[in-house]
């Protein structure tokens, strides 16, 4: 695996993982890395530092700054700024008051809006020509900043 950092055609900058360097290549060459804050298929990779191991040998000081000689891991779990923990407290608002219905999303939004199907709050995935065409049918949808959980690793 190997983690690279991302920008966006409008600025936006983020990291992603990929198996491997060729993988990341060829996802970026065909568009199929979106942006995590505006969605834009438009990302290249940015330019990025070495990550070094500040390891202390026996006998040897810690570098400065490194108490102890190594920092504590970061809580990967927890949101990185007030975006991200706005971005996590939609998606358990979303989670626990609408229905998941997968990748058969287009489908049961069109039956609800046409009264065959019991209306309630649903969300699911939706190809990009699928939800087009909900919206040109004028049933309202709107796509959500975040992947559904079965697709994260």
């Amino acid at each position: 695996m190997i983690r690279y950092a991302l920008t966006c055609d409008q600025g936006h900058d983020f990291d992603s993982w990929f198996q491997s360097a060729g993988t990341a290549d060829a996802l970026l060459a065909e568009a199929r890395v979106a942006c995590v804050v505006c969605g834009s298929p438009q990302v290249s990779k940015a330019p990025m530092a070495p990550a070094l191991s500040l390891r202390v040998r026996k006998g040897k000081s810690a570098p400065e700054g490194a108490a102890g000689g190594a920092a504590p891991p970061p809580d990967l779990s927890a949101p990185a700024n007030p975006l991200e923990a706005a971005i996590a407290a939609m998606r358990r608002h979303i989670e626990e008051n609408s229905e998941y219905v997968g990748m058969n999303f287009a489908a049961e939004a069109r039956a609800i809006h046409a009264g065959e199907a019991p209306e309630r709050s649903i969300h699911g995935e939706a190809r990009g020509d699928e939800a087009r065409r909900l919206i040109e049918e004028g049933i309202p949808v709107a796509p959500l900043p975040f992947m559904p959980a079965r697709r994260l690793n």
